[in-house]
């Protein structure tokens, strides 16, 4: 999977216990009418439960060499998610997920269906809100290490 090339996104969600965020490659539109997103969430993640629970979510969209090490944070690099959500300004729109507000976009979302993949869960959101920084830079991963686009 590391030769596939993705975006890097921030997924973030709001439970019982609060805020909540990973970092997530794994996330592509579905369709545009009604405007869909999927993506897919490790059942293990400390996410998973709020995500599930809530039925909202936010992916945020990196941009360039800025946005590094705030994904390697919420790729599990800082443990609590307080620690996590301090690294950068967020804000929120329709569905109270958090959303970056330096996000090269962000979309705000509610969960419609949820389908089990091995390991993972597969969970398709409709885009209710959008935000736009206003940056065209973007954040890839591939072949193990990120790549800025511009």
């Amino acid at each position: 999977m590391s030769k596939l090339p993705a975006a890097v996104n921030i997924i973030t969600s709001l439970g019982e216990r609060g805020r909540c965020g990973f970092t997530a490659s794994a996330v592509c539109s579905v369709t545009d009418s009604p405007p869909t997103l999927l993506v897919c969430v490790n059942r293990s993640n400390q996410s998973h439960e709020a995500i599930t629970s809530s039925r909202v979510l936010c992916v945020n969209t990196l941009a360039g060499p800025h946005h590094e090490a705030l994904s390697m944070t919420f790729a599990g690099g800082v443990k609590t998610m307080d620690e996590r959500f301090a690294a950068a300004g967020w804000t929120t729109l329709v569905t109270g997920a958090p959303v970056l507000s330096e996000a090269t976009v962000a979309f705000d979302c509610r969960v419609t269906q949820v389908a089990t993949v091995g390991t993972h869960d597969v969970v398709f959101c409709e885009v209710l809100g959008l935000h736009q920084h206003g940056t065209c830079e973007g954040l890839v991963y591939f072949g193990r290490r990120f790549h800025h686009l511009t």
